[in-house]
């Protein structure tokens, strides 16, 4: 096991058994979420080498069909991540729209390897209400603005003229709300049972983009090779 995660051992979901009693949230969703994580890094399309407006259209068309209903889940719930008092809401979908009406895509900016009707896959509801839960479906919607920045960094000059709303949150750094929540999450979130839930929840909000961006057909592929 890797130093910078705490001594426990991954059995499959629900059945992480921790051998540390300082066992900590953060470190065990980033282990869990590992693989998912880096296939969806090194198989998107706009952050390949030649990344164009097509693929950023294409983007911001999966994500607006996953931030979409896991939003609108999570708007039903005022506890754990929700609670009101915690972190003030986001416009991640409109920002989402911004770009897409944004007159540097047009709307041939296509890319094949994924049409318009694949962002009504049906997907069901979340697996668990649970705060525990919620707080794992949090973790990777938040920090994928982490990677948002990265990739405006990357792309601005790229993708000029456009401003690459989504990316950059708007010119809001991350960072100062990045740590708020996870200094939430970690005084939140503690018990063996909560953490197993949270990565559960890391793992599904993981599956659903993978699905949108075609990865998890591949990813079972894998396995089973």
């Amino acid at each position: 096991m890797s130093a910078r995660y705490p001594d426990y051992t991954h059995r499959g979901r629900n059945t992480i058994i921790f051998n540390d009693a300082k066992y900590d949230v953060v470190a065990a969703l980033r282990a869990e979420t590992q693989a998912q994580h880096d296939r969806l890094d090194s198989q998107l399309p706009i952050a390949g080498s030649h990344p164009t407006f097509a693929d950023y259209r294409q983007h911001l068309l999966v994500l607006r069909a996953w931030l979409g209903p896991l939003q609108q889940w999570l708007g039903q719930f005022d506890d754990g991540p929700q609670d009101p008092d915690f972190l003030p809401p986001t416009a991640r979908l409109a920002l989402i729209e911004a770009d897409l009406a944004d007159p540097s895509l047009a709307p041939a900016d296509r890319h094949p390897y994924l049409h318009e009707h694949r962002h009504q896959l049906p997907f069901g509801a979340p697996a668990s209400d649970a705060a525990a839960y919620r707080w794992g479906v949090c973790y990777v919607i938040d920090g994928s603005q982490l990677g948002g920045t990265v990739l405006y960094r990357r792309l601005a000059a790229t993708l000029s003229p456009h401003p690459l709303r989504y990316l950059s949150a708007d010119n809001v750094a991350p960072g100062p709300r990045w740590t708020a929540f996870l200094h939430g999450l970690r005084a939140a979130v503690r018990e063996p049972a909560a953490i197993a839930a949270a990565c559960d929840g890391a793992r599904d909000a993981f599956d659903r983009i993978l699905a949108l961006h075609g990865l998890d057909a591949r990813l079972d592929a894998g396995q089973a090779a």
